[in-house]
């Protein structure tokens, strides 16, 4: 007998999700059911999956509940759980604004997180998120087979490290099928690794560069939208500016991270829903 769960699959610059909804927290998610549903096989494919639930139902968002009505339960596609994903805040706003779930006010649309509130402002095509200050911490590395490169930790809510590329070292030559090898005594939960390489200019940006990323719990992703924040604060501050705006060109599009002159931080990008449908846990299982 089919027991069935209702799905929607988004992505935003191709880093893509199973959305599930789930209101009042009654799906029994596991992380084997996590790892199944994100199967491209077997399963329905996807780098996570993001539940939606009202933070009122659901032990980490119940704190911001007076805030945000909505709280993106955030898994990475091996099963873990993940702090923050800046493509799944506007894939998940762009879920609950074309459900009739929320309305975004004038402020714009807020959701709760593991790493707190983020705002959604809806531009046509694209959403911009009000993410958490990024904050560089320490130096580290990351090696790839023979291959050493020194780079930053950035908090952004969850853990990143950006590692610059130079000395002739080429963004597509990097073999990023294994994870980086990372200094397990800082990353002690793992550990975004982004690689970057510098970019032509572009109008209407303060920089622009390319990079890729081996995202922790899901391998090389065609995007991620914290690592692209952790990448502009980077670039600002290599650039020895205190506002500004990089275009972080990712495999999947480009996102656009901006520092205003309040030093808010803001992501923004596409957010796309491309199918629903219901799908068999039984033969998930």
């Amino acid at each position: 007998m089919m027991v069935g769960v209702f799905f929607t699959k988004g992505h935003g610059t191709s880093n893509d999700f199973v959305i599930l909804p789930d209101p009042d927290g009654e799906l029994d998610l596991t992380p084997a059911l996590v790892a199944a549903l994100c199967d491209r096989r077997r399963g329905i494919g996807g780098d996570g999956v993001l539940r939606v639930v009202r933070s009122a139902k659901h032990p980490a968002g119940a704190g911001h509940a007076a805030e945000a009505e909505w709280f993106m339960d955030y898994w990475n596609s091996d099963g873990s759980i993940a702090e923050m994903c800046g493509n799944g805040v506007r894939v998940f706003a762009r879920y609950l604004i074309a459900n009739d779930l929320a309305t975004p006010g004038p402020a714009g649309l807020p959701v709760a997180t593991r790493a707190g509130v983020m705002t959604a402002v809806v531009e046509g095509e694209t959403i911009r998120v009000r993410m958490s200050t990024p904050r560089t911490y320490a130096g580290s590395t990351a090696t790839i087979g023979a291959l050493t490169i020194p780079g930053l930790a950035v908090d952004c809510g969850n853990p990143h490290l950006v590692c610059g590329l130079h000395d002739g070292v080429q963004l597509a030559g990097l073999d990023l099928t294994t994870a980086p090898l990372v200094d397990k005594a800082l990353f002690s939960s793992g550990v975004n690794v982004e690689f970057v390489e510098a970019a032509e200019d572009l109008p209407g940006v303060d920089k622009h560069v390319r990079m890729r990323v081996h995202e922790r719990g899901s391998g090389e992703t065609m995007s991620c939208g914290t690592g692209a924040l952790a990448v502009g604060a980077v670039a600002l501050r290599e650039a020895g500016l205190t506002s500004g705006s990089v275009a972080v060109d990712v495999l999947g599009g480009r996102l656009v991270i901006t520092c205003d002159e309040s030093g808010a931080w803001w992501l923004a990008g596409p957010a796309v829903l491309v199918a629903s449908g219901e799908t068999d846990l039984v033969a998930l299982s």
